[in-house]
């Protein structure tokens, strides 16, 4: 198959490319080459290619950032996603748009499946969710991949800031009343190889199973790191952000169950794969 990855450059969209290359050919795109807020251009440019589908790893993610500029994260994260797809409508071609777990507002009482109804804090998380419903409008042949807590070898991530932060101190402090998903890049890169030559189009939420808060998630960073640093507690109102997050934002891979079996690991094997893979 002929793909097309957006954001290749990304923490997702390189392991994405380095994944799906194994078995198909696949074109790379980043911002230096493929500027997703420019219709004309982003529609011209996948009829030049020609993909039979385009992976939409693109985005605007700095969540704060979008709360202050939320100008841009629409322009990027809901009209990018329609030139994307107006694009894909040309040729005919497939389309997988990367989500997340922002869509949600975390008031649920047990983990999101995907037909429950988004409901975002954040202009992040509205930002995204209107990319997903410009695709389910405009498109038939699509899928939409709910991720959450991404960590992964390429760009920045919570894992990696932990690391850092346990070499040049003996304590953190990270919030204990977010509870979520933290899911290594490597399985949902796998995970999409899967799902795209499945042909199952559709919602899907992609994690790795089980569930943490970050303060939970940091002490298992140090300890399978073999790093003693003090993990402290404090709340997000203590940590002062911008941007409202979700509380609850445990996703299930319902759909990945019911369709082609949810092969996604515990978060922390993966964890402790990761960390291997960084020491190698």
């Amino acid at each position: 198959m002929r793909i097309l990855v957006t954001g290749a450059k990304g923490m997702l969209g390189s392991t994405l490319v380095t994944r799906l290359s194994c078995e198909h050919e696949v074109i790379s795109a980043s911002r230096d080459n493929f500027d997703i807020r420019d219709p004309l251009a982003t529609r011209g440019e996948i009829t030049r290619l020609a993909p039979e589908l385009v992976v939409h790893a693109a985005a605007y993610t700095d969540v704060d950032g979008c709360e202050t500029n939320p100008d841009l994260a629409y322009e990027v994260n809901a009209l990018g996603v329609q030139n994307v797809a107006l694009g894909c409508q040309e040729v005919g071609a497939e389309m997988l748009l990367c989500s997340t777990d922002f869509v949600f507002d975390g008031t649920a009482r047990r983990p999101y499946i995907e037909w429950d109804q988004p409901k975002p804090l954040s202009v992040y998380g509205a930002s995204k969710y209107a990319g997903e419903r410009v695709i389910a409008h405009l498109l038939n042949r699509y899928y939409i991949v709910r991720m959450a807590w991404l960590y992964g070898p390429n760009g920045k991530n919570f894992v990696k800031t932990m690391l850092k932060l346990g070499e040049e101190q003996d304590s953190v402090s990270v919030v204990t009343d977010q509870v979520g998903s933290p899911t290594y890049t490597k399985d949902v890169a796998e995970g999409v190889v899967r799902l795209v030559e499945s042909k199952n189009f559709g919602i899907y939420h992609m994690v790795n199973t089980g569930e943490c808060s970050w303060n939970e998630f940091a002490k298992e960073i140090f300890r399978l790191a073999g790093k003693k640093v003090d993990v402290n507690p404090i709340t997000s109102e203590e940590l002062g952000r911008p941007a409202k997050r979700p509380a609850y934002s445990v996703l299930r891979n319902f759909a990945l169950e019911k369709t082609i079996g949810d092969h996604m690991r515990p978060w922390q094997e993966a964890l402790a794969d990761f960390l291997k893979s960084e020491e190698a």
